[in-house]
This record gives structure tokens, C-alpha cells and sequence, in this order.
């Protein structure tokens, strides 16, 4: 067992992001405000709780840093944390996702400049087909819900063959912005972490790399289709309140996230599940 503190948090029944802070162990405007103090950070379990405990364990105390991860099991506390002082940091999301949550919830969340530390492979999983090809008319395929994750999805279906989006709508793509769709496929909309748990219930569902490993499913073993590593704009990187970006502490740990001896934990570990983005 990791030597971190898990918390566990309800998850959200529909795609709207809200501001709800599960309590942390502590008091508003505590230890995480204490820049003498540990640094907290936020973080989901697989992989990014695995990496920031490898930095523990090997590496943090070197380089002097004392290092407090705290494991959040949603995409929306991590954050909700960081801007209520909760924690100081956060691991755990990319760049469209961020920017998303900043405009729907008033946040003022900013990565940590060179803290780009791996991508996850979004993928395709099935119990009952082999190949994409392969899913009936009518076929029932789960999607994550949050706002990014189900556009990047259904880039994903659409970059395959299995449907069509129309022209622009970017980050922001739902199932209503499917403009074709031969196979008259179904989306189910499902909050990320129990979009695995859905493999029984549906014809296919797309999950996101770090709930697939949690699953048991391996991105590049499993997967019917993986989002490719190469060009992939979805990196994870270390996130701070705006203005704490040149916190000491918060400086230690991007440089310890992005060495040499992480990247070769990555590598080793994942066998391609995750990659390293630096």
C-alpha cells in the first residue's frame, strides 16, 4: 500500500462540473497555506498517485522536499481542493479539461510551466467485439461525461470511421453534434471513473487511460483503438492556484516530475499504458 492519504469523494450523476470540496483532513486556509510546511498535492490514484509516490519514496527527500499526496477518486474535487486552499497542487489533468473547468466554475487554476509529465491513451474497450467494425446497428457505446473527455471521445469514434462530427466543434463536441451516424449508435454519458464498471452493461465503452489501468485494462493490450502518444495535445501536468506557480516547493516537484529516473519509472511500469511527455 502507498504511503498516501486516499480520499474518497462522491461522484457527480451528470456532466455539469460544480464546485463540491470533500473534506481533506483539515480546515480552510491550513497546512496547504503553510509555504514551511509539506507540500500538499491532489492527485487521482493511476498513475499520477503511483508517479508523485515514486518522487516520495526515491527522490523527493534529496532534493529536499517533504511531499504530502492526498488521492482523490473524481475529476472535480482535485480542483475544487487546489482553489479553496484545501491542497496546494494538483496532479492529475490536461490542458482542454483545465481550461474547460476554469470557465464553468469561475477558477483560477494554471499548470506549472515545464510540469508536463505523461498522456494517457484514450481507448476503445468491448466484451463483445473484437473490432470496431464489429458493433451492431443500434450498438450502445459509453462515453465520460465531463465536458472535454467526451468531445476527445467522440474524436476518437469519429477518427476510426464509426461516426462523423460536425466541422468546428472542437473541445466542446457532445453526442448532439454527431453528424452522422451509420451504424445509429447510442451514447450512454457516464462520469469518467464509472465508465469501466459500465463494460457489462453496454456494447463499448471509451475510457480513459488512468480508469482503464485501475480497471485492469491495459491502453495498448485491451484497447479495440487507442488515441495515438505522438501530436497528443492531453499531456497531465502539475496545476496551481494562479499567482503560486514559483512556490519553492511547487518548483522542486516539476523538476523531480519531469527527470530522468521518472521517465524510466513510466517507462518500465506502463509498457506504453502511459508515456512520458518530456
Amino acid at each position: 500500500m502507498r504511503n498516501t492519504t486516499k480520499i474518497t469523494t462522491a461522484v457527480l450523476a451528470t456532466g455539469a462540473l460544480t464546485l463540491g470540496l470533500s473534506a481533506c483532513g483539515s480546515d480552510k486556509g491550513s497546512a496547504a497555506d503553510d509555504k514551511d510546511g509539506p507540500l500538499i498535492v491532489a492527485a487521482t490514484p493511476t498513475p499520477q498517485g503511483e508517479i508523485l509516490d515514486y518522487v516520495k519514496k526515491n527522490l523527493a527527500k534529496k532534493a529536499g522536499l517533504d511531499l504530502d499526496v492526498r488521492e482523490f477518486t473524481d475529476y472535480v474535487t482535485p480542483n475544487t481542493a487546489v482553489e479553496q486552499g484545501e491542497v496546494f497542487a494538483n496532479y492529475f489533468q490536461h490542458k482542454p479539461y483545465l481550461d474547460d473547468f476554469n470557465k464553468k466554475n469561475g477558477t483560477d487554476i494554471v499548470p506549472v510551466p515545464s510540469a508536463t509529465v505523461h498522456l494517457e491513451p484514450l481507448g476503445v474497450y468491448s466484451k463483445s467485439v473484437k473490432k470496431l467494425d464489429g458493433l451492431k446497428n443500434g450498438a450502445t457505446v459509453a462515453l465520460p461525461n465531463d465536458t472535454t473527455n467526451e468531445a476527445r471521445a467522440l474524436k476518437l469514434l469519429a477518427d476510426n470511421g464509426l461516426i462523423e462530427l460536425k466541422k468546428g466543434v472542437g473541445y466542446e463536441a457532445t453526442p448532439k453534434d454527431v453528424s452522422k451516424n451509420p451504424k445509429n449508435l447510442k451514447f450512454k454519458e457516464i462520469e469518467a471513473a464509472q465508465v469501466p464498471r459500465s463494460l457489462g452493461d453496454v456494447d463499448a465503452a471509451v475510457i480513459n487511460g488512468n480508469y482503464a489501468l485501475e480497471a485492469k485494462l491495459s491502453p495498448a493490450k485491451d484497447a479495440i483503438v487507442a488515441e495515438p502518444a505522438k501530436g497528443n495535445p492531453y499531456g497531465n501536468f502539475l496545476a496551481v492556484k494562479k499567482g503560486d506557480e514559483n512556490d519553492p516547493r511547487v518548483k522542486k516537484l516539476a523538476k523531480l516530475l519531469t527527470s530522468p529516473e521518472v521517465k524510466k519509472f513510466i517507462d518500465d511500469k506502463y509498457d506504453g499504458a502511459v508515456v512520458a511527455a518530456f
